[in-house]
């Protein structure tokens, strides 16, 4: 599930160009990621659809296990975002923090691998709450001069608070 490559980049050092191109993918890479959070911490459809592949895959299945939640596999970038956006709209608010990134290149296609931290409060109550440490492992691919997710599995390590209140069961 991790990416656990021994170093960060292939490219060589001395090849300059080689170098610019992988940093500005792996950049381009992580920002898929960013977009990801950000799109739903702001509620901001357009920024959180540009995260993803029009054939994206979502599974949420594995973090929702440890609460005894059983959500289906999203399929297609609509579906993804109009679901999950309609779940959190003017009901939760959300803050994502992404952190110890890991990433391979493989041509057009990329893994990476991160922790995130995402809270989730009920608007209308924030001690309300679920506080979830989640590591994510997903494909993604090139679009031109970006990189969107293709596949998103999303595991959780931990959490506090009451995600059922949240995501039901």
């Amino acid at each position: 599930m991790y990416v656990t490559a021994e170093r960060a980049l292939s490219a060589l050092p001395n090849d300059a160009n080689a170098l610019v191109r992988e940093l500005r993918d792996r950049a381009e890479i992580l920002d898929a990621l960013y977009r990801f959070g950000l799109g739903q911490d702001l509620k901001d459809k357009a920024l959180f659809a540009s995260a993803f592949a029009v054939e994206a895959e979502l599974d949420f299945r594995p973090a929702a296990a440890k609460w005894g939640g059983r959500p289906p596999v999203m399929s297609g970038r609509d579906t993804i975002t109009d679901t999950i956006l309609a779940m959190f709209t003017g009901r939760v608010d959300t803050t994502h923090q992404v952190t110890n990134p890991r990433i391979t290149i493989d041509g057009d296609t990329a893994r990476l691998t991160a922790l995130v931290e995402a809270q989730h409060l009920l608007a209308a109550d924030h001690s309300v709450f679920a506080l979830l440490k989640n590591p994510y492992d997903a494909d993604l691919v090139r679009d031109g001069d970006r990189w969107v997710i293709r596949r998103l599995r999303i595991d959780n390590a931990w959490y506090t608070g009451d995600p059922t209140a949240i995501f039901g069961v």
